[in-house]
C-alpha cells in the first residue's frame, strides 16, 4: 500500500526557483562589482555580473549593501523605521551563489514532492508563513547585521513533510526509504 497521491502539478516551487535565482541575478547586476571595485571574483567571465571579493562576500556574492539596498532583513530598519516588508522581502534573496544552490536544490526537492501531494496553495501558505517566522527569529537573534535567505522556508516545509510522514506513517510500506528521503 502507498500513500495517496492527490498528483497536483507542481508548478509553484519551480517558479519560486525560478524567482529566488532571478532575485540573485538582479542583486548581481544591481551589484556591479567592477563599476566599484578592481578586487571582484570572475570579472573577466561575467562582466558586470562578477561576485565582490572573497574577502567581502566569500559565497560568491554580491556585496551587502547592494542586499540591504533590495531587502534584506535589518533589525534597525524594521523596528526603528517601520520597514516591515523586509521581514519578507530577506526570504528572497540570497548571500551568494553557495547560498542560492543548497536552498534551491532543497526547495525543489522537498516542495515538489510536498505541493504534489497538497497542492499549491496550503505549499505556497506554508512556504510564505515560514519564511516570515523564519525572519522573526532571525530578528530576535541577530540584531548587528543583515540576514537574507530562505531557510526559514526550507524549514517550514521540512516541518510539513515530517508532520506528513508522521500522520501517515502506518500506510508506508517502506518506512526505510521514507525516513531516508526525509533524511536527505
Amino acid at each position: 500500500m502507498h500513500p495517496p497521491h492527490n498528483n497536483h502539478f507542481a508548478w509553484m516551487v519551480p517558479t519560486f526557483v525560478v524567482i529566488n535565482i532571478g532575485l540573485f541575478a538582479l542583486a548581481l547586476y544591481i551589484n556591479d562589482c567592477p563599476s566599484h571595485s578592481t578586487d571582484c571574483v570572475a570579472q573577466d567571465l561575467l562582466g558586470g555580473f562578477a561576485f565582490q571579493s572573497l574577502r567581502e562576500n566569500p559565497l560568491l556574492g554580491p556585496s551587502a549593501s547592494t542586499l540591504q539596498l533590495m531587502g534584506a532583513l535589518e533589525v534597525k530598519k524594521v523596528v526603528e523605521e517601520h520597514e516591515v516588508w523586509r521581514l519578507l522581502s530577506c526570504s528572497w534573496l540570497h548571500a551568494g551563489v553557495l547560498h542560492v544552490l543548497a536552498n534551491m536544490v532543497s526547495l525543489l526537492f522537498v516542495g515538489i514532492r510536498l505541493e504534489e501531494e497538497f497542492g499549491f496553495v496550503r505549499i505556497g501558505l506554508l512556504y510564505i508563513i515560514s519564511g516570515l517566522g523564519g525572519s522573526l527569529l532571525s530578528a530576535l537573534f541577530i540584531r548587528t547585521t543583515i540576514s537574507v535567505g530562505a531557510s526559514g522556508a526550507l524549514f517550514g516545509l521540512l516541518g510539513g513533510m515530517l508532520s506528513e510522514l508522521l500522520t501517515n506513517w502506518t500506510i508506508y510500506t517502506n518506512k526505510v526509504f521514507e525516513n531516508y528521503t526525509f533524511l536527505i
